[in-house]
């Protein structure tokens, strides 16, 4: 059991966790670090909390959609999400890169995004499922990107930013007050005006995944309990 752990450690890097019920107060404690990209350069003292659930259990998805704005995240079930499968990924993880297997996942189900700024990546799940992961570009310090739970609100495959005049593809809304999860340039040494920036052909798949109502969660070092997870397919 301990090598598996060790393999499956090796193989997943730095996740985000879901769960705790990421309530305002609690995430008013974290804050914005900005270190290297790397998947398998997650800090030893990162804190892990488990989020087991029925493999049945409805999407967390609100009945009506609510448009919030970056202060005003939901709390969302910590059972959320039981991960049954992660993607290996072999070698760093750094910016520009990201991996999309669906094989072996269920075709449907419910669709939950992960980011973890700390570790600079986002995870996309379906049913418990890893299907993509991608370095990403969050907010710098003036323009910090929000913490929280956060449901998709608009998709716009050709959007342009209104007060940047930007091209920001494959963008998908999460707050009211500008944040996106959107293609990018994704480069060492940039950031974001607090959107979420990954490569441009993932944000084309994820857009393709997704629906309004789906999830993204966003914190700063947390990460997902995958101790019943399987590596690869």
């Amino acid at each position: 059991m301990a090598a598996l752990l060790k393999a499956l450690a090796k193989n997943i890097g730095p996740k985000l966790v879901i769960g705790l019920g990421l309530s305002g107060a609690a995430l008013a404690a974290m804050h914005w670090i900005d270190p290297p990209a790397a998947r398998d350069a997650a800090p030893a003292e990162a804190e892990t909390i488990a989020a087991p659930v029925n493999a049945a259990a409805p999407s967390p998805t609100p009945a009506k959609l609510v448009e919030r704005r970056s202060d005003q995240p939901m709390e969302i079930d910590p059972g959320a999400l039981m991960v049954k499968r992660v993607l290996p990924i072999d070698g760093p993880f750094r910016h520009g890169d990201y991996v999309w297997d669906e094989k072996g996942a269920p075709a449907s189900g419910p669709v939950i995004i992960t980011i973890d700024l700390k570790a600079e990546t986002l995870s996309v799940f379906r049913a418990g499922y890893e299907i993509g992961a991608a370095v990403i570009l969050y907010g710098a310090t003036d323009k910090p990107s929000p913490l929280g739970a956060f449901p998709i609100t608009q998709k716009d495959a050709d959007h342009v930013s209104n007060l940047y005049d930007a091209p920001m593809p494959y963008a998908q809304r999460l707050t009211s007050d500008g944040v996106f999860i959107h293609g990018s340039d994704v480069e060492y040494g940039r950031g974001t005006h607090g959107c979420i920036g990954v490569p441009t052909a993932f944000a084309k798949k994820l857009f393709g995944v997704t629906k309004l109502g789906d999830i993204a969660i966003i914190t700063n070092g947390k990460m997902l309990n995958v101790n019943n997870a399987q590596a690869g397919t």
